[in-house]
């Protein structure tokens, strides 16, 4: 009883309400099909300012209210190559040969992206490194 209660006052707390796929605004529903169309959504939901889309596979993909993606959580596989920004392919490649991005987060101060390395690299939004940690 009391774990359902704890389980219960987290779904309250995080606000999040399950929706279906096409009630996400129709760019993310693009961006799946686009991107995501192989992976299979296990559950979509929406809190006060994102929605959300996880995979059975382990990976994550939150949007924004337009639909515009905000962050990128592939875990064990590779962010679509497409998705990352030519100034960050280039620094990654020269910086970090052979690395590969797990995850990238995307906000008004720039950018962020977790490798496979377990560095993290975060940018400035005119794509300077401003951070690297491990």
């Amino acid at each position: 009883m009391v774990a359902m209660m704890v389980v219960s006052f987290n779904a309250k707390a995080d606000h999040d309400q399950v929706i279906t796929f096409n009630q996400m605004p129709e760019a993310a529903q693009a961006f799946h099909k686009q991107y995501f169309a192989d992976k299979v959504p296990l559950v979509v939901t929406v809190d006060w300012d994102d929605y959300t889309i996880r995979y059975e596979s382990g990976e994550k993909v939150e949007f924004d209210k337009q639909g515009n993606w905000k962050e990128i959580d592939c875990r064990s596989t590779i962010v679509p190559i497409e998705l990352i920004p030519e100034q960050i392919k280039a620094n990654i490649n020269a910086t970090f040969p052979g690395s590969k991005i797990l995850k990238i987060d995307r906000n008004r101060r720039g950018y962020e992206v977790k490798l496979n390395n377990g560095l993290e690299v975060e940018y400035s939004p005119t794509f300077d490194v401003i951070d690297i940690d491990d």
